[in-house]
C-alpha cells in the first residue's frame, strides 16, 4: 500500500479510528510504505506483525514500520486511534532519527502516569489532522506527531539511538542486504574492524553482526513468501542468492523449515502467528 491521504494531497500525517479500520479491513495481510502507529484506549484484540502476535489492550501501543507485513487479526472490540505517516513527517531531530530506524515492530503498554500526556497529544493531533486545509494545516499535524511520539516513549528509542556505530551498520544493512550477505562487507565499507563492529551490534541488539544480517535476510524472505507469495526461486533472485537450492539451504538452516513448507503454513488456514525461532548464528 502506498500513502494516499484522502483529500489532503500534501498531508504527511493521517489519523483514523479503529472503527474506520474495521470498515476497511478485509482480514488479509498488508504491507505499506508508511508508518502505522496504533494507540488503544480500551478493548482487547490482536495484530500480527512480521509473523509475531501482539496483543492489544487498554493503553497499549503498536508501531508498525514501513515494509512490515501485518494483519489485524481481532479488532472487533478495540477502541482507539491509528496514526499513518510518511517517514519524513516528524520535525524534531530525535523523532526523525527514531522514525528512520528500520527496526522491527514495537509493542508496549503506556504507563498510567504517562497516559494523560499521550491522550492529550493524540487528541490534539486528531483535531488538527481533521481541520479544513489551510496554509498551516499540513505543518501542524507533523509537529503534533513529533509530540505524540516523544510522549509515547517507544521502548526501542534509547537503546537504538545510543549506539552510533550500530546506527551506521543498520542503515548500511538496510540498503545493501539483498546484495551483500557477509558481515565482513559492512565492516570494510564502514571502516571498522570486524570485532569492533560486531561488539557494537551486540551491545545494541544482543546479536553479532553476522546474526543481524542473517535475521534481516530471513525476515525479508518471510515477507516475500507470505505476502507476495513468491516462489523460492523468485526469492533467491530478489535476495541475491545464486539459485533456489542455495536459498533453500540458507532458509532451512536459519528457521528449521524449507521455504515451501513455511510458506504453506504461513498462508494456509489456521496459520501460526509466531515465527519459528531461528537457529543460533554466531
Amino acid at each position: 500500500m502506498t500513502y494516499q491521504p484522502p483529500g489532503r494531497g500534501a498531508a504527511s500525517v493521517e489519523t483514523m479510528t479503529f472503527g474506520r479500520l474495521r470498515e476497511l479491513n478485509d482480514g488479509g495481510t498488508q504491507r505499506a510504505d508508511f508508518h502505522v502507529l496504533a494507540v488503544v484506549d480500551a478493548g482487547r484484540g490482536s495484530v500480527t506483525v512480521d509473523f509475531r502476535l501482539h496483543p492489544l489492550q487498554d493503553r497499549s501501543a503498536v508501531w508498525i514500520p514501513p515494509g512490515a507485513v501485518h494483519r489485524w487479526d481481532d479488532v472487533a472490540e478495540v477502541e482507539g486511534d491509528l496514526v499513518l505517516f510518511v517517514p519524513t513527517a516528524p520535525v524534531t531531530h530525535a523523532t526523525r532519527e527514531l522514525v528512520a530506524s528500520p527496526d522491527p515492530a514495537a509493542h508496549w503498554i503506556v504507563p498510567a502516569a504517562d497516559w494523560p500526556f499521550v491522550d492529550a497529544a493524540r487528541g490534539h493531533l486528531r483535531l488538527e489532522a481533521s481541520a479544513p486545509p489551510s496554509d498551516s494545516s499540513t505543518e501542524l499535524p507533523a509537529i503534533l506527531l513529533s509530540a505524540l511520539i516523544a510522549r509515547l516513549h517507544p521502548p526501542h528509542a534509547e537503546a537504538r539511538l545510543a549506539h552510533p556505530v550500530f546506527r551506521l551498520f543498520r542503515s548500511s544493512v538496510e540498503a545493501n542486504f539483498r546484495q551483500h550477505h557477509d558481515a565482513g562487507y559492512y565492516a570494510r565499507t564502514l571502516g571498522y574492524a570486524p570485532r569492533t563492529l560486531s561488539r557494537a551490534v551486540r551491545q545494541a541488539t544482543g546479536r553479532t553482526a553476522k546474526a543481524y544480517v542473517v535475521e534481516r535476510l530471513v525476515l525479508e524472505a518471510k515477507r516475500l513468501l507470505a505476502h507476495e507469495r513468491l516462489t523460492a526461486a523468485r526469492c533467491a533472485g530478489v535476495l541475491g542468492f545464486p539459485d533456489a537450492s542455495n536459498f533453500s539451504v540458507f532458509f532451512h538452516k536459519a528457521t528449521g523449515e524449507r521455504p515451501g513448507a513455511w510458506q504453506a503454513a504461513a498462508t494456509g488456514p489456521g496459520v501460526p502467528t509466531a515465527s519459528t525461532p531461528p537457529e543460533p548464528v554466531t
